[in-house]
Parts: C-alpha cells; sequence; structure tokens
C-alpha cells in the first residue's frame, strides 16, 4: 500500500528507522554490557541477562492510541522484514536496521476461538494460539528470527564471522535454530544437541534436513544444556538456547499479536503457558508489561504458567506462599507427553521470579500464577482438542488441562476470555496419540488411555482375494466393479447407511 494512502500523522513512523541504545543487563548484579559482544551470562555472576533500551522512555513520546494505528497500518505493508515479529520493531529490536532482518514467515499465527462444545465442557471461552504455524512448526521461530537478525547484524557490521551456532533441544528449538542458520548459508553453521531417544522422530529430521550438525547425547534435556552451556564459556560460538537474550526479545512478540488481535483491550484476558525452559512465559510477560508502560494496552492480563507432575520445579517454587522463604531447587524430571516442557531445571527462572515480581506489582495484585496438572490430563485433553478441530500438540493440551485445573482453583472464572499457547504442530508430536490409541504407553508416563478416545482405522476389503487392486494388479472393468460395490456395501453398513430410494 502507498505510504500516501496512510493518516499523515502516522506516515514517518510506519517504516522504522533504525535507533534506540540497546545493551545487556545482568539479572543478579544489575552489570551492563554492550549488545556487539556475543553474551548469554553475566560475565562477573554468570547469572541471565535482558536486553533493555536505554532510549525506552522516547517510546511514551508516542501515545498509545498512535502506537496502535501504527501497527494496526503495518499490517498493509508488503516489506517482508516487516510482516513478522517486526511489525513491533521498536519493543522487539530498534536498532536492528530492516537489511538485517531475517523474516520466512513466523509470527501472526492465528487465534481459534474453541467451539461451543469444548467451551461448555471446560466453563470458560477461550482461544487457541496456534504457534505450530510458524515455519519450523513451533514457536520457537519468533526467537530465532530475533536471535539470528541479531547474528546477521552483527556479521553485516563485519563484528562477527564464521559463526558457528549451537543449542540444546528436545526437538523444537533445534528445528527452528536449524531452519534459520541454514536460510543465511555460509554465514552461519549451526550444531544442536539432542536427548539420546527423548525427541520424536518428526522433530529430529527436521535439523537434520536442515543440514546441521546432529549430536544425540545421554540423558535428558538438562544435560545437554550442561553441555552447550561449557561449550558457550569456553569457544566462540553462538548459543541459541532461550538463555539467549535475543530469543526473549523475540517471543515477546506473542503478547504483542494477542494484544492487537483482541483490538488492545485486554480487560478480563488470561493467557496459559507451558512453561518448560520458562523463556516463553518470561518474554510473554515482560511483552505485556512493555505495552503497558508504553500506553498500548491499559490493562495486564493474568498469566498462567502450566507444568506437568513430572517436570514441576516451577510449580514447587510457588507452592511457597510466602516470597521471602521460596528456594529454587531444580528436579529430575519424569517421562511426559508433554516433550518440549519435560525440563527440570529451566535456565530463564531467574527472569521468571524477577518479571512475574514487576508483574504482580504493577497490578496491584498476584496476577501470576502457576499449576500442576498431570500427565494423564494433558493427554485426554490434547486428544479432546483436537476431536474439536483444533490441531494442538501435547503442550497445548497441557494448558487446557492447566485451564481446567485454573477454572476448579477459582484462579480463573466464567466471565474470562483465556488464550492458550498451542506451542508447535500436532503432527510433531503425533506419536504419543498413536501410542496411546494402541494402548502402549509405557508405563513410566502413567496414563492409562481412556477407551472412549481410542479411534483406529478399520481395514475393508472384499472377501474374495481376485478382486483386490493393487499397483502390480488392476483389476478389468467388470472385476473393480465388483470391487466398488463390495467395499461400499461394507462400509454403508458400518455407517449405518440407509440408500436413497
Amino acid at each position: 500500500m502507498n505510504l500516501e494512502q496512510f493518516p499523515e500523522h502516522i506516515r514517518s513512523l510506519i517504516i522504522p528507522e533504525p535507533k534506540g541504545d540497546l545493551f545487556y543487563k545482568c539479572l543478579g548484579c544489575d552489570a551492563e554490557y554492550g549488545i556487539e559482544d556475543l553474551l548469554y551470562v553475566c560475565p562477573a555472576c554468570n547469572q541471565v541477562l535482558l536486553i533493555h533500551d536505554r532510549c525506552r522512555q522516547d517510546l511514551k513520546k508516542i501515545d498509545g492510541k498512535t502506537w496502535q494505528q501504527v501497527f494496526d497500518y503495518r499490517k498493509m505493508l508488503k516489506i517482508p522484514a516487516l510482516k513478522g515479529i517486526y511489525r513491533y520493531h521498536e519493543f522487539i529490536g530498534p536498532s536492528i536496521p530492516l537489511e538485517s532482518i531475517i523474516y520466512l514467515g513466523e509470527g501472526h499465527t492465528p487465534m481459534v476461538e474453541a467451539n461451543d462444545r469444548l467451551q461448555q465442557k471446560t466453563g470458560i471461552k477461550f482461544f487457541y494460539k496456534n504457534d505450530g504455524q510458524n515455519p519450523s512448526a513451533s514457536f520457537k521461530d519468533r526467537g530465532m528470527a530475533s536471535a539470528l537478525s541479531a547474528v546477521k547484524y552483527l556479521v553485516d557490521r563485519n563484528l562477527v564471522s564464521d559463526v558457528i551456532a549451537v543449542c540444546a533441544s528436545t526437538g523444537d528449538t533445534s528445528a527452528a535454530a536449524a531452519l534459520y542458520a541454514s536460510y543465511l548459508g555460509e554465514t552461519i553453521k549451526s550444531a544442536v544437541l539432542l536427548p539420546h531417544k527423548k525427541v520424536t522422530p518428526a522433530q529430529l529430521a527436521q535439523p537434520l534436513g536442515s543440514g546441521a550438525k546432529v549430536f544425540e547425547i545421554p540423558g535428558v534435556f538438562d544435560d545437554c544444556m550442561k553441555v552447550v552451556e561449557h561449550l558457550s564459556s569456553q569457544y566462540p560460538v553462538v548459543l541459541l538456547n532461550s538463555k539467549n537474550a535475543w530469543r526473549i526479545l523475540g517471543q515477546e512478540s506473542f503478547s504483542y499479536e494477542i494484544a492487537q488481535d483482541f483490538d488492545w483491550d485486554m480487560t478480563d484476558k488470561v493467557v496459559f503457558l507451558p512453561i518448560g525452559n520458562a523463556g516463553n512465559i518470561s518474554a510473554v510477560m515482560n511483552g505485556f508489561l512493555k505495552f503497558y508502560h508504553a500506553g498500548i494496552i491499559q490493562t495486564l492480563p493474568k498469566i498462567v504458567g502450566v507444568q506437568s507432575q513430572h517436570a514441576d520445579p516451577v510449580y514447587q517454587y510457588y507452592q511457597e506462599t510466602d516470597p521471602g522463604k521460596r528456594q529454587f531447587m531444580p528436579k529430575d524430571v519424569q517421562p511426559s507427553v508433554a516433550q518440549a516442557a519435560m525440563i527440570g531445571n529451566p535456565v530463564s527462572m531467574p527472569r521468571v521470579i524477577k518479571i512475574a515480581q514487576e508483574y504482580d506489582r504493577i497490578s496491584g495484585q498476584p496476577t501470576v500464577f502457576v499449576v500442576q496438572v498431570s500427565e494423564q490430563d494433558i493427554m485426554d485433553w490434547t486428544i479432546t482438542a483436537n476431536k474439536n478441530g483444533h490441531i494442538t500438540c501435547t503442550q497445548g493440551g497441557e494448558c487446557l488441562a492447566g485451564l481446567v485445573a485454573a477454572r476448579h482453583q477459582g484462579i480463573v472464572s466464567a466471565e474470562e476470555t483465556a488464550v492458550l499457547d498451542a506451542t508447535a504442530h500436532a503432527i510433531k508430536f503425533s506419536g504419543f496419540q498413536d501410542m496411546y490409541f494402541q494402548n502402549q504407553i509405557p508405563k513410566g508416563y502413567h496414563i492409562d488411555p481412556d477407551p472412549g478416545f481410542i479411534n483406529l482405522p478399520e481395514r475393508v476389503a472384499p472377501e474374495d482375494p481376485a478382486l483386490v487392486p493393487s499397483q502390480d494388479k488392476r483389476l478389468d472393468n467388470a472385476d473393480f466393479s465388483r470391487f466398488v460395490n463390495e467395499v461400499s456395501t461394507k462400509i454403508a453398513n458400518l455407517l449405518d447407511l440407509t440408500a436413497n430410494q
């Protein structure tokens, strides 16, 4: 769309120029560092970092209503760099020039309202935000678009070269990292560490297909993460896990999109997120805070993190009601169908604690909650969602189970509207559905399939083997007609159909 057709008072704001003064700030000792360095933890105290903008007060020079118009009109642009998460350029990476931004189609995933039957089952109006429709089929693309755009910015300025990017993953991070790195060609190479036999075949295939070096490590994700942390501290590599503060910036776009999809009205809204490595819940809270401080939204929505009983260190931390007595204790995880959230020592836990404190303080009341759900409920609600028109992964099922738990606990009410994060495409985790339907889920998951949910194919074939067609043996017209009639009759009987009169 031609800029001359935009309202005159926002034309100069529609296409952003690089600005701002970004820096890393340590959550432990408050030390500050320039973004020109490849940093993931504070060199002084080894705590995680967040990225801040010394010019953030400049955002308030533009009133909230004007920002709303800017973002609404940017929808009409055909500039690739502004089509994805960088529609919110000033709030994600204001110093990144448009030519350094990578866009592979990430962001602006659909919010799909649950049907009447599913809303009646849960007793609340809710939507799934389907982040499985990102390019690598998971929400990780949001953070990866930000992290790899930051790397490209450094490469474009000749500040780094011959980049090797590494990450530990339960599947989705590796797929996203490998995809975005491969887009940059020879500029950057990727290596991913996966826990041996703890990743679905679909997720393993993705980084291999994108050309990444894939290393399978004994143990679980937390063990892979320790190896990656050691590599990033000893060698000049780019760490692409959510310990990377640029990842957090990109994942903030999830909250910006929700606000825009609700026409900027977050009154009586609740957002449910699986916690996993805790980067996503940190980012979503931080995103809503930024929009609130800029006057773009007037209310902070409730945030509800969800964890399985088999991987619930954040839930256990918040079980202590006295903040002064809380102590975070990593947990040895048990098998979980919400495999991407099966993390016992989330690296972003310091971010959760810090940001949640500010979130509750600004809200003036408890607004951040964590609920625990069973593996049985995760699997049953995943299947229930998908039988009602959704394509949610097991992490999305975890969120739906969390919504039901939060309703029972009085954390949310029937008057509120919830948004559930379906973090990946259902196909990535369809193996768990197959095991459920075939009653083959290993005992360690503590899941007993409900016969009412089981759905298996029925083979329908003619009684006479001579009437069975194949690629090698095609039937003549008479036999093929008999095949069609016999199979059709059997299917009609199974469906209890009555022939047309």
